[in-house]
């Protein structure tokens, strides 16, 4: 039986057991407690209690587990550690340190029942206070600094709902996180290590409207369909079409001081994959590994259902506990179908009324209830940091009118649609720039124009009235073909296709174009649009739109991506541009 378990007590028997849901009988327990169930002590969390029969959600696999064995009640409702340690770990989806269960187990394959605290409780370290005898803290202050890793300083709290105090003792030195490092005169010892329940939000003074974007150095995303720090996005996409790798280059080039990543019932090599290269990925921002101020939940398809559907709310906690220090912070959720579909499957075992295609009628709720813990908040301790949450969404078949997407649309601000034909083309990000959407734009804009240019909105809305323009005349050369349309549209065709193939393509694996500034950004769209003007200008004097696409500098636009020196680059080849094509007239 695991060790968690010595501190609690026999409290009910087994009646039956449905897979992942188990009915108890005799047992003494409030809705959402911790219980430890079967003579193997497998943890579960109690969902719902009708007269003497309580139902539990088993996070791990039953088989084996039959009527009349004992479940124990712990009393408190599921919760993460939190403290130092978060950071440069990878956990399964109720926190359990996936590298310290395989050093306990000596393999890959864990034991049910196996358990282990979500930090390391012995490891020391060095606590620098902040405060000083005589000084006066309440609930959510910053007490002290330890250096977490080489990129996060971890501010150790006062925890929400503490009293608060006059700072009695504060001392520099080496702790592990339950020793006190601050005593108040109330009594109270404040120690690094805090715990929190996951499916309630910490405390926060209020919520703000985002006016800052998270910059993502993806193009498409910063040009067209920017998020806030604090937004939501969705990004829906069929298999193969690029939901795991735009989500990986955001976590790698979003400015977000902390990345937490939720693997959500992936498929195991994807997962694998996300294990292995984000520890040996570098930050592009200090060159030290990107693990260093990231925290990794990894949940695979295989694992059991009752832990996905709770992988989600642990990986929002822990990404609120940073948000409380001040931190800005991403959260990657990849993907909430498959939580969805855990929520399915309980609810069906739990024999509730289904609603649209099976998911429970509580799915909507669900959505809203993860998605609205993210935005820009003022903390308790007047400080103000960000969760901004991206989840990518996996639709049977593309099919982006079916339950989680429509839900998860009416709750995001952001949705970046892919697409498999864009996929196929080798166009990436596939995302399709006539299908997605931001309501940030308008908010965003002051500070794109603050530190980009003043000119950012005008010329980001010349590029999509472009891209629409074509798109409607696609339609009539599939019919009639491009020949057949007059000059001015043949040209117009010609200035998206560079939109397309210089703009809103990028390549991820490229070193110089896997990122790229926002005035990058602006720049190559600068450049797109001087060929647009003095283009037209030629065909205005009568040149033929053939003489005016056969120009050498015109190709020259697709490889501004991978110019490091682009500032010079763009300015040269818009002098290029401007004498090749007058020359034709």
């Amino acid at each position: 039986m695991s060790q968690a378990t010595q501190d609690v007590r026999e409290d009910g028997i087994i009646e039956s057991v449905s897979g992942p849901v188990v009915q108890a009988v005799d047992l003494d327990a409030r809705m959402n407690d911790v219980v430890y169930v079967g003579d193997e002590g497998l943890m579960g969390e109690v969902i719902e209690i009708e007269g003497d029969i309580t139902t539990i959600q088993v996070y791990e696999e039953t088989s084996g587990v039959g009527p009349g064995e004992p479940v124990e009640n712990t009393g408190e409702p599921l919760t993460v550690d939190l403290g130092p340690g978060l950071l440069d770990s990878i956990y399964d989806g109720v926190q359990r340190p996936l590298d310290v269960l395989e050093s306990k187990m000596n393999s890959a394959f864990l034991d049910r029942g196996v358990d282990a605290p979500g930090i390391d409780l012995e490891k020391e370290w060095a606590f620098e206070p902040t405060v000083e005898v005589g000084d006066e803290v309440e609930s959510g202050d910053v007490v002290g600094v330890v250096e977490e890793t080489v990129s996060i300083d971890h501010k150790v709290l006062v925890p929400p709902g503490s009293e608060g105090g006059v700072v009695e003792a504060a001392e520099a030195g080496d702790f592990n996180v339950e020793e006190a490092v601050v005593t108040l005169d109330s009594g109270e010892e404040i120690t690094m290590h805090q715990e929190w329940p996951v499916r309630q939000a910490r405390p926060s003074v209020e919520k703000q409207t985002p006016t800052e974007p998270l910059v993502s150095g993806q193009r498409i995303l910063d040009g067209l369909f920017p998020i806030a720090k604090g937004g939501t996005a969705a990004i829906p996409g069929p298999f193969g079409s690029g939901k795991t790798v735009t989500q990986h280059q955001l976590a790698k080039w979003a400015d977000a001081d902390i990345v937490v990543y939720v693997g959500c019932g992936e498929r195991g090599n994807e997962m694998t994959e996300v294990i292995e290269d984000f520890p040996e990925l570098d930050d592009p921002k200090t060159g030290n590994p990107l693990m260093a101020r990231t925290s990794l939940i990894a949940n695979t398809s295989n694992m059991p259902v009752a832990a996905r559907e709770s992988c989600v709310y642990t990986g929002i906690t822990i990404a609120e506990f940073y948000r409380d220090m001040g931190y800005d912070v991403a959260l990657m959720a990849d993907s909430t179908s498959r939580w969805a579909e855990a929520m399915r499957e309980i609810s069906s075992r739990l024999e509730e009324m289904p609603g649209e295609e099976g998911y429970p009628a509580y799915l909507s709720a669900r959505l809203s209830q993860f998605y609205e813990r993210a935005g820009y908040f003022e903390n308790i301790n007047g400080t103000e940091g960000s969760i901004s949450v991206i989840g990518a969404v996996s639709p049977p078949g593309g099919d982006f009118s079916e339950p989680v997407t429509q839900n998860t649309l009416r709750i995001v601000k952001c949705f970046w649609a892919l697409d498999a034909d864009l996929a196929e083309r080798r166009h990436f990000p596939s995302i399709n720039w006539n299908e997605s959407y931001s309501l940030y734009r308008e908010q965003l804009d002051p500070w794109f124009q603050d530190n980009v240019t003043d000119e950012w909105s005008e010329i980001r809305q010349w590029a999509v009235d472009t891209l629409d323009e074509e798109a409607e005349l696609q339609e009539i050369v599939q019919l009639v073909g491009k020949d057949a349309l007059p000059e001015d549209q043949q040209l117009t065709l010609e200035v998206a296709r560079y939109l397309r193939e210089a703009y809103l393509q990028q390549n991820a694996f490229h070193p110089t174009d896997t990122y790229c500034e926002p005035a990058k950004t602006y720049g190559i769209l600068t450049a797109i649009k001087k060929f647009n003007d003095e283009a037209f200008d030629a065909l205005g004097a009568g040149v033929p739109v053939p003489e005016i696409t056969a120009i050498e500098a015109a190709p020259r636009l697709n490889r501004i991506g991978v110019q490091e020196d682009w500032e010079e680059y763009i300015e040269e080849l818009k002098d290029d541009l401007a004498s090749q094509l007058r020359e034709k007239y």
